[in-house]
Formats: structure tokens, C-alpha cells, sequence
């Protein structure tokens, strides 16, 4: 048992740039026992303060100011590596948010989540390992338990990420950091993640930290709530009186600009909506294009006949997709959802090529897609892109910026001259978010956010056709994915752009949508149009799926109803 308490807290970054201070003057307390929720945009300095608290943070460049952290009445930034070593992993744990990055590749994921019981001495090995099978089990893994040799690239986004959850949670820790913990589950693992927290909190008394953009999620869990914007809080209150009552204008933007399933607009509104309400909004391509052509009537760009994907592994052959058609018309939007693991993401790189198909057929544009060495097939890469669902591992750490988005043009012969390339990059970098500043920095020195920002900046580098979106907006706030969002939108209805989108946030598939179809074990089990998907589910899976979403996340009028709110200290 204990209180985590932050007071003054300053952390600053020595970049080229500049000094760029992350965290400014924040003061936060958690109690024993009690949920806190950490919200606010990406590089608001959310994860910054996670870090901090476990002198994660390399110094240089990170540079601490006056404050403290305090711990069971320790300083925690007085402590030496020896000590905080003692406390990491045991006392307090974390989450982190890239689960491919933080998990060892030469270690199975069962020794893994094994490991911090044997490190700490908590109990000897078999022991352990029998603990991390309980675990894993707790969180939805029970492959391990049938497959104990497999390794973290065998498994789905959304698995990696329940055994990041399973290893921090093994030692039953005081205090739990969960930094975005759900953002590659889909809603029906989410709802098991977050009853497993509130278990932890109600029987062991552990303290949760609990960061994400999934307003929704908190409103779920958090007994309060604490929004940081560029650095401060602006904003910390009971979670009940955030969501009916907030006070300032990042918070009500927060709030207004997470897509639900009664959303119809074909705009979400912006943090620049709420902060700047005088200002008048710059008008997107969608204002000013003609009407998307309907779906009935647009002729087929994408299709896939009879699809059957299969991965060998040590156990045998597993099945990704079986036996899938589909259809996707030119200038629509189809949305793919279903499960962690039921096939989606198997299903989007083998319409681009990237993966290899068992048998079946794909066609683009009438012509068939042929396997690797294909005489069309560079024209194909140029005209069929993807937005991965992990920003880090999707981008090369030795390139920077400027670097990763002009090599696809220059792989395609496109742009004149390295002046009108740059031009261009630093035109699509404006066009999510970013800026000219950011061109000469790497991956790592981006929050997770960011990174995805960079990532669909690069899939437009080629004027592509087609673009698989696999989780392309799950790293991302609900500010930043309001706005890349209504860009997606707006760059569909300007260049005619066609989209595969995989998500297991159904309130944005949704809102994206015009058709979407709900995968289940490698198969599609329902197909139909958006609205029908939605209002009237033919199949108990997709009724469960919809079941599973967070209740501030299915209707604007959100009534709050939440379980355990109490004051904070």
C-alpha cells in the first residue's frame, strides 16, 4: 500500500531545436486503492510523467526542474539505480504503450511474463511459470497455454499487448502506470482489461494511473480525472463532474470530438473548434468537392475471391483467412471489424501483396494482383498503400523524417527535383498536424501519436488509390484522431481515394463507413451497410461486439453511470 504524490513536477528535453519543457509545474496525488485517469493530447506530456516516476527517462536528454515524486515517503528522483530497481516491476509496474518494442523477441512470451516473479524473487521458476499461465489466461491469452514456445512476433497487436497487461500485473504491484494499456484491444478485450483493474483495485488496494485518449474508457474506470495540455493541467475533477460539468475548453473539445455510434456529421469538430471558437474554420477539399459517388453504382477497384491465408508455425498451420470475398467500390470507405486475432489485419496485407495467399484471387482496377515478381507489380505498391497499426516498428529509426517520406517518391520516380520533393513532404506534414521543424528529427523523439501522423503522411507520398488503414488512428488522442480523421475524409472526397479500414473502435469505423463487413476466426460472419451493421445486427458476435463498447462512446447524450466515484485526496 501507498500514495504516489507528485508536486512541481518539471521535465525538460535538450533537442535541436531547443529546450523544450514536457511537463510544466504539474501536481497530481493518487491514493491508495484509487483510479486516476490521465487524458490530454498527444505530447501533452502524459507519458512523460509515467516515465518520470520510474526514472525511465535517459539523462541527457531529459533534464528534471525542482520537483519531487514521492513514494511511501521517498523522493523517487533522489533514488539511486540499485534502489529504483527494487521498486520497478514490484512495487509500482507499467504498461507501456508499444507492447512489438518493449517485449524481448528472443524470449517466449511465457518466460516473459514469468520473469519479473524469478527476478524479484518472489517465487522460484516452475512456480512462476505456472503463475504467468494463470495470468495470461486472466487476460484473454490462452494460446500460451496450448503453444508455451511462442514468441511475441507470433502473436496478433492486440495479444502483445494483453501480455504487456498479464507481466505487469504478475507481482501484484502497489501501484499500476498503464500507459494507453488498451489501445490495440478490440472492445470486447478492453471490457475485460478494465473489470480486471477494478478486481486489482477493490481486493488488493492497487493504485492505477490509468493514461489514454479513450475518453470513454476512463469514464469507465476512473474514480477522477487529470487533463494535461501542453505540459499543465488545466483541468482535474471527479470523473463524473469532467464529463457533465467541464470547465475549460480543452476539455468540452475532448469530449465533443469522440465519434459515437449516433454520430452522423460528416465532420467531428477539433480542439481548434473549442479553443479558438472566433476563428472561422479553413474549409477541407470534402467542402468543396462534388458528392461521393454511391457505392451501388461506382465500379469494383479492389476485390478478393475466395481469399485463404495460412501461417505455419512449430504447433502447425493456422488458418488467418478462410475462404473470404469481398468487394470494395472505387471512392468508398470499407470498414473491417471483429476480434483481435479473427483475421483482419492478414486480410488487408494480403489484398496489398505483403503477405502470401494460400489461394484465391485479387483483382485491382479489373487486373489481376500477382504474387511477388509480378511484371505490374511496383505500378501496384505505387496505387495499393498501407497505414500499419504500429508506428514505431513501421518506420526505420536510422532515417529521419525528411528521409522516410522522400524515399518513396524517389523509389517512384515522382517530383522533379529533391526542392519540389521536400515542398511536397513538408505540405503533406502540415496536412496532419505536423510542421518543417519536424523534418530533421527521428522516430524515437515523437510520442505515439505523432509517429501514426508521420506514418499516413508517408502512405499519400505515392498519390496512391488505395490505402488499408489497420488501426491507423488507435495510437491517437481523440483531438488528433478527430482531425486525421475528417483528413482522411477530405482526401477521399478531393483525390477519389478508396480505404480498407480495420479498427476495433466501431464508433469510428462507423463514422468512416459506407459499407462494413465483421470477421470472426478468419471468416466474414455479417456484411451490410453501416447504419444496418449497427441498428440491426443479424449475428449474436457483432450484437456482443457492440455490446462491449464503452457506454460514453455509443451516444452523445452520455448519462453518467459510473460504479466506485469518489473524491480524490
Amino acid at each position: 500500500m501507498g500514495q504516489l504524490t507528485i508536486r512541481n513536477l518539471e521535465v525538460s528535453f535538450h533537442t535541436r531545436e531547443g529546450i523544450i519543457r514536457a511537463v510544466d509545474g504539474i501536481d497530481l496525488a493518487i491514493g491508495p486503492g484509487e483510479i486516476v485517469g490521465l487524458v490530454g493530447e498527444s505530447g501533452s506530456g502524459k507519458s512523460v510523467t509515467c516515465n518520470s516516476v520510474l526514472q525511465l527517462l535517459p539523462c541527457p536528454p531529459a533534464q528534471f526542474g525542482e520537483g519531487k515524486i514521492e513514494w511511501s515517503s521517498k523522493d523517487l528522483l533522489q533514488l539511486d539505480e540499485d534502489k529504483m530497481r527494487r521498486i520497478r516491476g514490484k512495487e509500482i509496474s507499467m504498461i507501456f504503450q508499444d507492447p512489438m518494442s518493449c517485449l524481448n523477441p528472443f524470449m517466449t512470451v511465457l518466460d516473459q511474463v514469468a520473469e519479473p516473479l524469478i527476478i524479484h524473487k518472489i517465487c522460484k521458476p516452475a512456480e512462476a511459470k505456472r503463475k504467468a499461465l494463470e495470468m495470461l489466461a486472466k487476460v484473454g491469452v490462452h494460446r500460451v497455454k496450448e503453444y508455451p514456445n511462442s514468441y511475441p512476433h507470433e502473436f496478433s497487436g492486440g495479444m502483445r499487448q494483453r501480455a504487456m497487461i498479464a507481466m505487469a500485473l504478475i507481482t501484484q504491484p502497489a501501484l499500476l502506470l498503464a500507459d494507453e494499456p488498451t489501445t490495440a484491444l478490440d472492445v470486447t478485450v478492453q471490457a475485460k482489461v478494465l473489470s480486471i483493474l477494478r478486481e486489482l483495485c477493490s481486493e488488493l488496494g492497487v493504485s492505477v494511473l490509468f493514461v489514454s485518449h479513450d475518453l470513454g474508457l476512463v469514464a469507465e474506470l476512473a474514480d477522477r480525472v487529470v487533463v494535461m495540455y501542453r505540459g499543465k493541467v488545466v483541468e482535474q475533477n471527479d470523473t463524473a463532474s469532467i464529463f457533465t460539468h467541464p470547465k475549460h475548453p480543452y476539455v468540452k473539445a475532448l469530449i465533443a470530438c469522440r465519434p459515437t455510434l449516433e454520430t452522423s456529421d460528416d465532420r467531428l469538430p477539433t480542439v481548434e473548434d473549442f479553443i479558438n471558437p472566433g476563428k472561422e474554420t479553413e474549409k477541407s477539399p470534402a467542402d468543396t468537392s462534388p458528392p461521393k459517388t454511391s457505392s451501388k453504382s461506382a465500379k469494383t477497384l479492389v476485390e478478393a475471391k475466395r481469399l485463404v491465408v495460412e501461417f505455419t508455425t512449430d504447433e502447425g498451420s493456422v488458418r488467418a483467412v478462410n475462404d473470404v470475398s469481398i468487394k470494395i467500390p472505387q471512392g468508398s470507405t470499407h470498414g473491417l471489424v471483429g476480434e483481435s486475432g479473427s483475421g483482419k489485419t492478414s486480410l488487408g496485407r494480403s489484398l496489398l501483396n505483403l503477405i502470401r495467399r494460400q489461394s484465391g484471387e485479387i483483382l485491382f482496377n479489373g487486373i489481376p494482383v500477382g504474387h511477388k515478381g509480378h511484371p505490374h507489380e511496383k505500378q501496384f505498391r505505387k496505387s495499393m498503400q498501407i497505414i500499419f497499426q504500429d508506428p514505431y516498428a513501421s518506420l526505420n529509426p536510422r532515417l529521419t523524417i525528411e528521409q522516410a517520406l522522400v524515399e518513396p517518391m524517389i523509389v517512384h520516380n515522382l517530383g522533379s527535383s529533391k526542392r519540389e520533393r521536400i515542398k511536397r513532404v513538408i505540405d503533406l506534414l502540415e496536412e496532419v498536424g505536423l510542421g518543417e521543424e519536424h523534418l530533421a528529427r527521428y522516430p524515437h523523439e515523437f510520442s505515439g501519436g505523432q509517429r501514426q501522423r508521420i506514418c499516413v503522411a508517408r502512405a499519400l507520398t505515392t498519390e496512391p488509390e488505395f490505402i488499408v488503414c489497420d488501426e491507423c488512428v488507435s495510437a491517437m488522442d481523440v483531438s488528433v484522431q478527430a482531425q486525421v480523421l475528417n483528413l482522411l475524409k477530405s482526401l477521399q472526397a478531393s483525390r477519389g481515394l478508396t480505404y480498407l479500414f480495420i479498427s476495433h473502435d466501431l464508433g469510428v469505423v462507423k463514422f468512416m463507413s459506407d459499407q462494413i463487413s465483421v470477421m470472426q476466426k478468419g471468416q466474414i460472419v455479417e456484411s451490410g451497410s453501416a447504419e444496418n451493421i449497427y441498428n440491426d445486427p443479424q449475428t449474436k458476435y457483432t450484437q456482443q461486439l457492440i455490446n462491449s463498447i464503452p457506454a460514453a462512446n455509443r451516444s452523445k447524450n452520455f448519462s453518467f453511470t459510473h460504479p466506485s466515484v469518489s473524491p480524490g485526496p
